[in-house]
């Protein structure tokens, strides 16, 4: 076969640097984002951010995000480095995003990190051994108890038995099984007569009795009796809310009953978990909606938008090496304007994105979630000009404060069930007309699914019983059975 060269002209799609980190900046939450420009600060010397004293190039957001809007998309081919860089003669020229804030006190406590406040809690090994270093036990009776609190879960619970502890106790304390085994019997008393009540329990159970057994002497009485009863031999029937067979079982009226199980709700069945630390997340909106003259407007949040601007001192550094030929900063220089270009698009697009649908969710915004009409990604994305791909990426992880809390952005779309009119309603008004009608039902007879169902048929809502099982399952709603009070 011949070897021959052929020129073929073809046309083909290709992302240039610049779109592809526009559409990760876009689908970033304002977390990743802050630490992508992170990343970019500590690599390229031409991109800053302003300091809250100094005055900002532009007074807003708004500013930059209308310098995006005009200028000129790029050009489809373009090379990496892209156009050759252009400098102005004013250092206000420079590119910056991102309005002025207030510089922060420093003896302003509200600036301490709470998770730092957290790791300075006392733990709970700390908080058991500084009661047991002040105890009148022996140093050896002292290791026994360490030894115990050493296998205590986050909760509190001893989950390992004793005979297993047995085998696994240190050198020093040897001996035959059998002492060991009251010897740890007798440690464990001692562990759990320790602060906080049921410490060293073994199970549920045990750590309630324990607890109902701390109480003071002015509460003993027979609800303590009572609670005492139900928790030792009829837990079960108490959380499966049979309170028939309770009361058939021990002879009480509903008032004792009553009195006995509010008293055993104000137990706490982990003892050990408030002096465990919390994996605290904090949300950051990346729009706020506000209702100025009977009209809801979006508005985005100065304090999630990163103050990018350009270096002046590395960006003069350049001007008088452009005569000397190419330099790296010039690279250097085109990477920093299209992050804080990109950065303005990504706002811009969320600006817009939330601004249609809250156009879309007035009655939301006006009434509560039961007003909630249904909504789909095609529908903003005709709105907006933009693909339902791109909207996508716009509201996963980003967030809209609101009089009534803040939602995620995909908050506001859902599937929708049919009504007998022939119209449509969203999921998310099913949901809060269910917890509306679980929150306003009679103890004593709790509403069932297939109730629900009809009560939503008579307003016009056509769904089936297992449909409201699944909401009401979303909604961490019990069952019937387990909704039931005396």
């Amino acid at each position: 076969m011949k070897q021959t060269l052929q020129l073929r002209l073809s046309q083909h799609l290709a992302l240039t640097p610049q779109l592809q980190q526009s559409i990760r900046l876009l689908q970033l939450s304002s977390l990743e984002l802050n630490q992508e420009i992170e990343q970019a600060l500590q690599e390229n010397p031409l991109l800053e951010l302003e300091e809250p004293d100094e005055p900002a190039v532009f007074t807003g957001a708004d500013d930059a995000l209308r310098q995006t809007r005009s200028e000129e998309a790029p050009p489809a081919a373009q090379d990496e480095r892209g156009p050759e860089p252009e400098w102005s003669q004013d250092d206000a020229d420079w590119p910056t995003l991102g309005g002025s804030r207030s510089p922060k006190d420093s003896n302003d406590e509200s600036d301490v990190d709470a998770g730092e406040l957290q790791a300075a809690a006392t733990s709970l090994r700390d908080h058991l051994i500084q009661q047991l270093a002040l105890s009148q036990l022996s140093g050896r009776d002292r290791l026994r108890v360490a030894f115990l609190i050493e296998a205590l879960d986050d909760d509190g619970y001893l989950v390992s038995a004793l005979e297993d502890l047995v085998d696994v106790l240190p050198d020093e304390f040897a001996g035959e099984p059998d002492e060991l085994l009251e010897d740890l019997t007798i440690a464990l008393m001692h562990l759990q007569s320790l602060d906080p009540p049921g410490i060293g329990a073994r199970n549920p159970r045990e750590c309630l009795l324990l607890q109902l057994a701390n109480l003071p002497p002015s509460s003993q009485g027979p609800s303590n009796a009572l609670a005492t009863t139900i928790v030792r031999d009829h837990l079960e029937q108490l959380a499966g809310r049979d309170y028939a067979r309770i009361k058939k079982a021990l002879g009480c009226t509903d008032d004792a009953l009553r009195d006995a199980q509010t008293l055993i709700r104000s137990l706490n069945p982990r003892p050990g978990a408030q002096f465990g630390t919390l994996d605290t997340r904090y949300i950051v909106p990346d729009a706020i909606v506000r209702k100025v003259r009977g009209i809801w407007q979006v508005h985005l949040n100065q304090e999630a938008i990163p103050r990018l601007r350009i270096n002046r001192l590395y960006a003069n550094l350049l001007r008088q090496q452009r005569s000397n030929g190419g330099s790296n900063l010039a690279g250097q220089l085109q990477e920093a304007k299209w992050l804080i270009k990109n950065v303005a698009q990504r706002c811009d697009t969320i600006l817009r994105v939330s601004q249609a649908i809250v156009d879309r969710q007035r009655a939301f915004f006006d009434h509560g979630a039961v007003a909630m009409r249904p909504l789909t990604l095609r529908e903003i994305a005709a709105t907006v000009s933009l693909h339902e791909s791109t909207i996508s990426r716009v509201t996963s992880q980003k967030y809209l404060a609101s009089p009534s809390g803040i939602h995620e952005l995909k908050y506001f779309f859902g599937s929708h069930v049919a009504t007998d009119t022939g119209g449509a309603a969203s999921s998310t008004a099913i949901r809060a007309l269910i917890k509306q009608l679980v929150g306003a039902e009679i103890g004593q007879k709790p509403l069932p699914d297939a109730r629900i169902a009809e009560i939503l048929g008579t307003q016009g809502i056509v769904v089936a019983r297992r449909t409201v099982a699944k909401y009401r399952e979303s909604l961490s709603i019990p069952p019937v059975n387990l909704r039931k009070t005396l």
